[in-house]
C-alpha cells in the first residue's frame, strides 16, 4: 500500500496540499510553478522546488564553490569564508526569513544555493576582468543563470522558472518575480556584510572598535546580534505584505556599515594586496584560451557558434576554482626546471 502511494505521487501531492494550507497568500506554491524549459515526469515524492534544490546540491558547479574566493584570496586558515560557506550562510538566513513570513522555504533554499554558481575564481576581482574583456560584459548572476540553463552537465539542470528567475535577480538591482527571490537578495547582503566583518577582524584588517559606533548601537555589538537584528527587522517590516524590506532605521545603518566595508576592506585594504596578480592570471588565461579554443572540453566548445569564442572562453574560466586557475596559469606561462 505504501509503495502504491509513492508510485502514484500522493506523497508529493500531500506536500503540495500542506503548502496550500499553511503558507502565506504571498508565497509561491510548488504546484503553481511556471514549469521547466522542457517537460519532465514529476517526482512521486518531492515537490518541484525540492527537486531543484537537490539538483543544485549534487552538481559540480556547487562543489567547486568550496575553492572559490569570497573576499580573502586563498586564505591560510580553515575559518575564512569561501564562496561555498557564503552560500550556506545565505541559505540559512533566507530560510529563517522565509519561515518567519510563511513563504516557500524550499524555493528560497533552491535560489540561495544556486545564486553564486557562476562566480569566477578570485571573486569579484576575476569578475571585473571578464566584464572588461567579454563583449556584452560579464556579471556573476547572469553567469549563474547560464550555468543552470546551459553549462552544467553540458545541457543545464532544467530548473523551474521561479528558481532561475531568483538566481539571475539576486543582486540588489534585480526584481525577482517571487517574494522568495527577494528574500534571497536581502539575505545575500545580510550574510556578506556580516561574515566579511567577521573575517576582516580575524585577519587583523579591522578591529571591532573600528566599526561605526552608531551602527553598533542600532544593529548590535557582535556578529550574531547584528544578523539577528536584521532578520527580525525584515520579518517585522514584511509580514503580511507583498514586499521584502528593512525598516528605515535599520536600513540606514546597514547602508552605512556597507559603505564602511567598501572603504576599509573591499577597496585598497591589506586583503586586496594580491588582487592585481589574480586579475593578471584571469586575463592571461582568457587571452590564451581565446587563441586555443581546441584545448577546451567539448561541453564548452559546442556553444561557440551560438555564443561566440569570447563568451565560451569566459565560461571555461568562470568554472575554475582559485587553485585550478593558478595551476593552469603556471602550467602555461611559468617555465619548468630542466630535468
Amino acid at each position: 500500500m505504501e509503495e502504491d502511494r509513492i508510485q502514484s505521487g500522493s506523497l508529493r501531492e500531500h506536500a503540495e496540499e500542506l503548502e496550500t494550507q499553511t503558507l502565506s497568500p504571498y508565497a509561491m506554491l510548488s504546484r503553481n510553478t511556471r514549469g521547466r524549459e522542457y517537460a519532465m515526469e514529476k517526482c512521486p515524492i518531492r515537490t518541484e522546488f525540492v527537486r531543484d534544490r537537490d539538483r543544485i546540491i549534487h552538481c559540480k558547479s556547487f562543489r567547486r564553490l568550496k575553492h572559490k574566493t569570497q573576499v580573502f584570496l586563498s586564505p591560510v586558515g580553515d575559518h575564512y569564508r569561501t564562496r561555498l560557506t557564503h552560500t550556506l550562510e545565505v541559505s540559512q538566513i533566507a530560510r529563517t526569513i522565509s519561515r518567519g513570513l510563511r513563504l516557500n522555504e524550499d524555493l528560497t533554499e533552491a535560489i540561495a544555493l544556486g545564486h553564486d554558481l557562476g562566480h569566477t575564481p578570485f571573486g569579484h576581482a576575476g569578475e571585473s576582468v571578464l566584464d572588461r574583456l567579454v563583449p556584452g560584459g560579464f556579471e556573476h548572476n547572469v553567469q549563474s543563470l547560464r550555468v543552470v540553463e546551459k553549462l552544467e552537465n553540458g545541457t543545464g539542470l532544467n530548473l523551474t522558472y521561479e528558481v532561475r528567475d531568483g538566481i539571475v535577480n539576486h543582486k540588489k538591482s534585480g526584481t525577482p518575480c517571487t517574494l522568495e527571490g527577494a528574500v534571497v537578495s536581502i539575505a545575500d547582503r545580510i550574510a556578506y556584510i556580516n561574515h566579511d566583518i567577521d573575517d576582516a577582524i580575524r585577519a587583523g584588517v579591522l578591529h571591532e572598535e573600528d566599526l561605526p559606533k552608531r551602527c553598533v548601537t542600532v544593529l548590535g555589538n557582535s556578529h550574531g546580534r547584528r544578523i539577528n537584528t536584521m532578520i527580525t527587522d525584515v520579518i517585522a517590516q514584511s509580514y503580511g505584505r507583498p514586499q521584502i524590506r528593512m525598516s528605515e532605521r535599520v536600513g540606514e545603518e546597514f547602508d552605512m556599515l556597507r559603505a564602511f566595508m567598501f572603504e576599509r576592506v573591499y577597496r585598497d585594504s591589506d586583503a586586496k594586496q594580491e588582487e592585481g596578480k589574480a586579475k593578471h592570471v584571469v586575463e592571461q588565461l582568457f587571452l590564451y584560451y581565446l587563441r586555443h579554443m581546441d584545448e577546451l572540453p567539448e561541453e564548452f566548445t559546442r556553444h561557440i557558434a551560438a555564443d561566440g569564442a569570447e563568451r565560451v572562453a569566459a565560461d571555461y574560466i568562470a568554472c575554475m576554482t582559485d587553485r585550478y586557475a593558478i595551476t593552469d596559469y603556471e602550467r602555461k606561462f611559468v617555465p619548468k626546471e630542466w630535468m
